[in-house]
């Protein structure tokens, strides 16, 4: 028989009343930055095809990726890579079977969003 009352009760704990935690955070991020680092690639390849098809193209894809959205898009992928880079030493780890504590799965998501921070800094000042 059909439940009557399904609409009257949550089907499962929801974002209302779930709270977040850090190792489910990052985890979403490395989904995020994994994709976001697929729109740069295309971003990348239309370039080099620009680049071989015509100069009008090239100078166009030139214009737009050296323009501060541009510059905005390749910074942001920077940090996205070394995000993504550090999110898969952390599975790597994870699948040693160390770092699987509460506490120690925390703080290497701390450690993942710090240390893209400073991997990114490190990149834009120094290379």
């Amino acid at each position: 028989m059909a439940d009557v009352n399904r609409g009257n009760r949550p089907l499962s704990p929801h974002l209302t009343i779930y709270r977040p935690q850090m190792t489910s955070i990052s985890s979403i991020f490395v989904r995020i930055t994994g994709n976001a680092l697929l729109a740069a690639t295309l971003l990348l390849i239309a370039w080099l095809l620009a680049a071989s098809t015509s100069m009008a193209a090239f100078e166009w894809i030139q214009r737009v990726i050296t323009s501060w959205f541009g510059d905005l898009v390749f910074l942001l992928s920077l940090w996205a890579l070394w995000y993504h880079m550090l999110g898969g030493l952390r599975h790597l780890i994870w699948d040693t079977g160390r770092g699987l504590e509460l506490k120690t799965a925390e703080r290497m998501g701390w450690m993942m969003i710090i240390g893209s921070l400073l991997l990114t800094a490190f990149t834009v000042i120094w290379l």
